[in-house]
């Protein structure tokens, strides 16, 4: 892991600065299709059914806090799709390009082995060209483009399906 910054299980009292990673996002990327802001209250419901379903919600900090979070959860919720999860990782905007990202989703790999998960699925704008190209130096692979499935911004957005075998 690069020096600086470390991961681990997320603590409930990282929520608030969590929370303030993906709204961030969600104000200012089309990472996350939605333009509606979480509270507090949001994010405690998401942490807690995490927990109650056994998938991991990971911080990275440095000495400033939070810089980046992520967590996976199931792909579909028919029972057949449980062997496949679909991850989420979301970096400070002042920590972007610094490695987080990258340790954070290598961190989920290995937590989806542990656990005996067969495939990582990512769902990535068609546009954030960074994440696509960072997925594939991991081992993911594009298997779907789906055009023009959202609406942010003013303008309709491609969605790029990746997966992994775990």
């Amino acid at each position: 892991m690069s020096p600086g910054f470390s991961i681990a299980p997320a603590a409930r009292g990282e929520l608030p600065q969590i929370m303030a990673i993906y709204n961030e996002v969600i104000r200012n990327t089309t990472a996350v299709y939605s333009d509606r802001e979480v509270t507090l209250e949001d994010r405690e419901k998401w942490f807690d059914a995490k927990r109650r379903e056994g998938y991991p919600v990971l911080a990275a900090a440095d000495s400033s806090g939070v810089v980046g979070f992520g967590t996976f959860g199931e792909f579909r919720a028919w029972p057949c799709y449980r062997q496949s999860v679909e991850h989420s990782v979301h970096v400070r905007a002042d920590s972007r390009r610094c490695g987080i990202g990258r340790a954070l989703v290598v961190a989920l790999i290995e937590a989806a082995a542990v656990m005996e998960k067969h495939v990582m699925i990512a769902g990535i704008d068609a546009e954030n060209v960074t994440s696509i190209s960072l997925h594939e130096r991991l081992g993911f692979e594009v298997v779907g483009h789906f055009r023009e499935v959202g609406q942010k911004f003013g303008r309709w957005l491609d969605l790029k399906f990746m997966q992994r075998f775990i």
